[in-house]
């Protein structure tokens, strides 16, 4: 489960929880407590079965053929460089001559040499947490209609207004309930491990300690109860630190409409079509998740470190634009600019949000990207929601028009279980906005500092989709990403006529054909056969 998800799930358990109700303890997911095969995401279906995307087995087929290398742009939070599994697989511009303070290659940005940073200044320091985009549209238009009459504004401009105001209003005031349930179930979930370690005089307490406690005190029972609950669901104190984290980071800066990180960056806001703004420090200061996604693409096969990623010769181009909160689509479509003007062939987008103010300018990037034969990979998001429905940016479809790119590819999540849980529980899904669903739940990989962590979210699904990009492009170089995206799609595992849960309530069961376009799973295997059929045609 993504860290949102989690905590919003812990936050609905605990403004219900009125322990010693055995009832709350009785409505842990079994599943929930299972472990994830090691390796899954690269195991073979028929081999392994779980629903990995056959890497190894894809490796076998193309044993002794010759590769070129791919670089791959990922745009995210900023990756650890140094990283032991990494080694050797971050891209370097060779046109620019590290740490001389100047534009070698003259390309606008100044020792750019294993990418660049839109959210950083010119003296070093970097944003770290930004506002959620909803917070900025409803703190500039309530700036622009401040003391003017609404109703007289046109319809469709009062329509939008309204609109954000009503939702800006109803997520924040539900995001401090939830924070309100959070805090009460981490404080009892405090109280209850210190009550219960003094009760069997242990220092940490442990599942098996609490079949010890045979008190019919209430307290006790209470307390008991609550840490039964927190043991089944691997609620540990780390995790609820983080969701602590989540919790404060959403009321401090998602949700204040007062705060405003963009003077670090020293850029004219306004200007949606400045460039050239940033720093070169690609790694900043929490680079988890873009570190998670590269491991995914890029780690290194050969070693016998932690993990393995799907490419083999594959380069990790890093761009530093997304925060802790929405990223902005200035940044956004200047990052896709970077990478297709530096020689990216693809590009992972693990990111989103619902509302794009300068989507224009994202749509020139992606078009640009297009023209130039750029494959995009973009994460479908993680709030269980149908995207044919609902809005999630950026969008493969332009603005005011009905054309969409055909360099796209929309990634649902996928588990490692068969059956009824194929589908990620978080997941959004679309018939027709999302492509294919990817590995996505407990993934093993790459984190800062040498370490490796099992992290979930379409995030992770991306990049395993373009890690099987990356490999067809390597292996196939003579593919444009068109086709690449076609064999992808072609070649994907169909579960046709299988009834899965509906992501976000288990009560419903729905085709998994109709959570996607293909209703499939991407498989390396599959896919590398199908592009070799058709270079020998």
């Amino acid at each position: 489960m993504n860290m949102k998800s989690f905590v919003i799930a812990i936050a609905a358990v605990a403004l219900s929880f009125t322990a010693p109700a055995q009832s709350v303890v009785d409505t842990v997911d079994a599943d929930s407590i299972q472990q994830a095969p090691e390796n899954w995401f690269n195991l073979d279906p028929a081999s392994n079965t779980v629903q990995g995307v056959s890497t190894e087995k894809a490796y076998e087929y193309l044993k002794n053929k010759p590769s070129r290398k791919v670089i791959v742009a990922i745009i995210d939070s900023g990756i650890d460089i140094d990283h032991e599994d990494l080694d050797g697989k971050i891209w370097v511009n060779e046109g620019e001559v590290a740490g001389n303070g100047k534009d070698d290659d003259h390309n606008g940005y100044v020792d750019d040499v294993h990418g660049w940073n839109f959210i950083g200044g010119k003296n070093g320091q970097n944003v770290d947490h930004d506002t959620y985009e909803l917070t900025r549209e409803y703190a500039r238009l309530s700036k622009k209609y401040e003391g003017q009459n609404i109703d007289k504004l046109p319809k469709k401009e009062k329509a939008y207004y309204e609109q954000i105001k009503t939702v800006f209003e109803r997520n924040r005031d539900d995001f401090k309930q939830q924070y309100s349930g959070f805090m009460y179930f981490y404080e009892g979930y405090q109280r209850s491990r210190k009550l219960l370690e003094a009760y069997l005089n242990v220092d940490t307490l442990s599942a098996e300690d609490l079949e010890k406690v045979k008190s019919s005190d209430e307290v006790v029972t209470t307390a008991k109860s609550m840490m039964e609950f927190a043991f089944q669901n691997h609620y540990n104190e780390q995790a609820l630190k983080e969701g602590l984290e989540y919790f404060g980071n959403g009321m401090e800066y998602g949700y204040n409409t007062n705060f405003n990180p963009r003077t670090i960056v020293g850029d004219n806001y306004d200007d949606i079509n400045e460039k050239n703004y940033g720093n070169n420090d690609v790694k900043g200061p929490d680079p988890r998740h873009g570190t998670h996604v590269a491991g995914i693409i890029a780690a290194d096969r050969h070693n016998t470190l932690g993990m393995k990623g799907i490419a083999d010769n594959v380069q990790i181009m890093v761009l530093r634009a997304v925060p802790d909160g929405d990223e902005r689509d200035k940044d956004i479509a200047n990052a896709i600019y970077y990478a297709v003007d530096n020689g990216a062939n693809i590009i992972n987008m693990s990111f989103g949000k619902s509302y794009s103010p300068g989507k224009v300018a994202v749509d020139k990037a992606v078009k640009y990207a297009e023209d130039k034969n750029v494959l995009i990979i973009h994460a479908a998001g993680n709030s269980s929601e149908n995207t044919d429905k609902e809005a999630n940016f950026p969008s493969r479809h332009f603005y005011d028009s009905r054309k969409q790119a055909s360099n796209w590819l929309e990634i649902g999540a996928s588990s490692w279980k068969n059956g009824e849980d194929i589908a990620a529980d978080f997941s959004n899904y679309g018939k027709k906005s999302v492509d294919v669903f990817a590995p996505g739940v407990d993934i093993y990989s790459t984190t800062p500092g040498s370490t490796y962590e099992d992290l979930s979210g379409t995030s992770m699904a991306a990049p395993v989709t373009t890690g099987v990009a990356a490999l067809l492009m390597s292996y196939y170089p003579n593919l444009s990403a068109s086709q690449v995206k076609e064999i992808i799609l072609d070649s994907a595992i169909k579960h046709k006529g299988e009834r899965v849960n509906l992501p976000g309530d288990k009560s419903e069961l729905v085709k998994f054909s109709d959570l996607s376009s293909t209703g499939a799973i991407v498989n390396a295997y599959e896919a590398v056969k199908m592009a070799d059929k058709m270079r020998k045609k």
